[in-house]
Parts: structure tokens; C-alpha cells; sequence
């Protein structure tokens, strides 16, 4: 009965380690694979990371492109359609929107003019713009604006 005791594992698959330090005849002996002096030799050595033994180093070599602006506001985009699929509200804000799953907690929200809105809705989010409040009010909705909070 085969057992786990008796498991093993595929013929040539598994190969003994390499016993460095054992003398010349094993091949791995003197200098162990370790080669003459220099910081490689010596125990303890550890390398930097992206360290390219004085070559210049990958992430210096590229290119840098582009600019993160830490007082920048990210808004999360929302559609007049998204609004529209929302039947049961008749107020929306950035807290419904996060209810209703539209945006994530704590996300800006702006309202864009894609697709129709075919009901009337008080709206109070960060931003809009002046299609999507256009036919908000078309609707006979009515359009409220909230500072943004800094990131």
C-alpha cells in the first residue's frame, strides 16, 4: 500500500546540493566557487539593491517622464446615466453615491454630461460640469457644489 512514509520523489529529478570547501578533488574546494579577494569573497557580503558592480545602475540609465502633484485632487467620474439608473434617490450626494456603489469611500466625485437624465434630482457633489448642470436643471433638478478636501 503506498503510504506517505514511502513517497519519493521522481528518479533524477531531485539532485544532491553542491558541498563546497571539500577538498581540490571535488572541484568546490580552496576557494569554495568564491573566486580571489574582493568583497564577494568575504562572508557576510550582501549587495545593494539594483547595485551593478559600479555600472551604472538600471533606474538611473532611464529616462525620468511626468510629475506627481501632491496637492493635486483626484475626482472620481460619474455619468448623468449612472445618475439615472439611481430611481430610488431624488438627492443625490457623495455619500449616496458611495452607498449606491458608484464611487469608493472618501473618493471626490464630478458629474459628467454622458447619457440623459430623465427625472429631477438636487445633486451636492465636488464638481460638474456645465452640460451635465445644464441638463440637470433641464430635468428640473437643481445642482450644488462642496469644496473639495485636500489630499
Amino acid at each position: 500500500m503506498l503510504t506517505l512514509e514511502k513517497l519519493s520523489p521522481k528518479k533524477g529529478s531531485t539532485k544532491a546540493r553542491k558541498r563546497l570547501g571539500r577538498g581540490v578533488g571535488t572541484g568546490h574546494g580552496k576557494t569554495a566557487g568564491r573566486g580571489h579577494k574582493g568583497a564577494k569573497s568575504r562572508s557576510g557580503f550582501t549587495s545593494n539593491a539594483g547595485f551593478e558592480g559600479g555600472q551604472m545602475p538600471l533606474q538611473r540609465r532611464l529616462p525620468k517622464r511626468g510629475f506627481y502633484n501632491k496637492f493635486g485632487v483626484d475626482y472620481a467620474i460619474v455619468s448623468l446615466e449612472q445618475l439615472d439608473q439611481l430611481t430610488d434617490l431624488t438627492e443625490i450626494t457623495n455619500e449616496t453615491l458611495v452607498t449606491a456603489g458608484v464611487i469608493k469611500k472618501g473618493q471626490q466625485s464630478k458629474i459628467l454630461a454622458n447619457g440623459e437624465i430623465s427625472r429631477a434630482v438636487n445633486v451636492t457633489v465636488n464638481k460638474v460640469s456645465a452640460q451635465a448642470r445644464q441638463k440637470i436643471e433641464v430635468a428640473g433638478g437643481s445642482v450644488q457644489l462642496v469644496e473639495a478636501v485636500q489630499k
